[in-house]
């Protein structure tokens, strides 16, 4: 399917074929016969395979670690997935649920995960994500592993394994309502040698002032496999409310990660003196296999608002000894995604938009080698700071892209007519998402 509906899906398959179209006859379309983008969907992987969701273990649908499904939780039931593992390597599992747009999901309302051995018996405890209080549908992530360990007793053995998705209880109506889900397991070697087995010690809790300068415009991607690649820096994008953008750092051993999203002063609302959101902003961040790190929500009333996580400890093997999380998720180096949300409910108190959301990432500690280990993780080399395959700052937007390589290619002849009618149709798209979006929340359809 598409990566990237609505600001980059349908709207970015329709640009690809008027380029196309372009480069082939060498004329450009008008700007008015681009569909208006709705609220971005959530982008699923290129390559997603389809895992049906099975009732129980039995006609469960295999897994395998390093490639990524799209399934359905049916309303009202759990969704069973089948695993083959071996008696040496530790699993991740992380499902990403994305509510039906248009819908207002209840406070709580949301998916948990466990994965459980062929008696039963959990590997890990259950992880739960829930919609905020905002009640603004968002694609929200939970995880479970099975992790090899000495002293553990429960799932060290090789053989079947389950993942086992279900809704929390809201007992609301849209508790029924089927959501689409992202499952992306992943396998972790042990190491050659034996590595520390006890907790990190003290560290620089410090908040770190964040960096200063001018934002530099950068979209966020719509999804993990689309997040938008960044570094260090302070990056801008353009927002309407519903939406959930994506970027990705890479973080390396030794290093911390800090970061702050703050979104700009607005319209004065239908009524300045009570018009008001609650998170309204969320900022939340996640680790290489998907797992929530810390997340951060604000409210907004108008003026500007900045949603700041919590330091965090530099990135160490050893965090996974660590009694709770954020200390226990930064166990790996590799690309952290800064997942964020702009509450759906703004549009109502504030307007349509697009709203400047400026983000700010900063990267302390020194960078230093990796624990060793004995065997490739799955997928490959995702456990490493150059596993985003972008460059500091960059974005990967169109670099394995035949077509686009093909406008960049063609530049010299049709350039400076190309880059004329891109600037329009953005220009162009940006203002009819205003009025769509407002419809399609007023008139939501299945």
């Amino acid at each position: 399917m598409a990566r990237r509906a609505g600001r980059s899906g349908r709207a970015a398959a329709g640009l690809r074929a008027l380029v196309m179209g372009a480069l082939l006859w060498g004329t450009l379309p008008a700007s008015g016969a681009v569909a208006a983008p709705d609220v971005p969907s959530y982008a699923f992987a290129d390559d997603v395979r389809d895992a049906s969701a099975a009732t129980g273990t039995s006609g469960a649908v295999l897994l395998e670690p390093g490639a990524t499904y799209k399934s359905t939780l049916p309303g009202g039931e759990k969704a069973y997935y089948r695993l083959a593992l071996d008696a040496r390597s530790t699993t991740y599992v992380a499902v990403t649920a994305v509510p039906r747009p248009g819908t207002t999901p209840a406070v709580g309302d949301g998916v948990s995960v466990s994965l459980q051995d062929a008696d039963g018996g959990n590997c890990s405890s259950y992880d739960s994500a829930t919609i905020g209080a905002a009640r603004s549908p968002q694609p929200v992530t939970a995880w479970a592993a099975r992790e090899i360990r000495q002293g553990m007793g429960l799932c060290q053995k090789a053989g079947t394994y389950y993942v086992v998705v279900e809704r929390t209880d809201t007992g609301t109506d849209t508790s029924d309502d089927p959501w689409e889900l992202e499952l992306a397991p992943v396998s972790e070697p042990p190491l050659m040698t034996g590595g520390a087995t006890s907790g990190p010690g003290t560290w620089d809790s410090a908040t770190p002032a964040p960096p200063a300068g001018e934002p530099v415009p950068r979209p966020g991607g719509t999804g993990f496999t689309a997040a938008t690649a960044v570094d260090q820096g302070v990056w801008r994008d353009q927002m309407v409310p519903g939406e959930t953008v994506f970027y990705k750092v890479p973080v390396d051993w030794g290093q911390q990660v800090y970061a702050e999203a703050g979104v700009a002063s607005g319209g004065a609302g239908k009524d300045s003196a009570t018009a008001y959101v609650v998170d309204a902003l969320e900022l939340t961040l996640y680790n290489p296999v998907r797992a929530k790190v810390e997340a951060r929500g604000i409210g907004y009333g108008g003026s500007q608002k900045t949603a700041s996580l919590d330091p965090v400890p530099p990135v160490r093997y050893a965090n996974r000894y660590a009694p709770a999380d954020p200390v226990n998720s930064l166990r790996f180096a590799g690309s952290y995604y800064l997942v964020v949300h702009l509450a759906a409910q703004l549009a109502d108190q504030f307007g349509d938009g697009p709203y400047e959301v400026t983000l700010r990432v900063r990267l302390g500690g020194t960078a230093q080698s990796g624990p060793g280990y004995a065997g490739r993780p799955v997928p490959s080399g995702i456990f490493g700071a150059d596993a985003q395959g972008a460059g500091a700052g960059g974005s990967t937007a169109t670099g394995d892209d035949p077509v686009m390589r093909a406008v960049a290619v063609a530049g010299i002849g049709t350039g400076s007519a190309l880059l004329l009618f891109l600037g329009t149709w953005t220009l162009a798209a940006r203002r009819r998402a205003s009025a769509q979006i407002r419809a399609n929340a007023q008139n939501p359809t299945a």
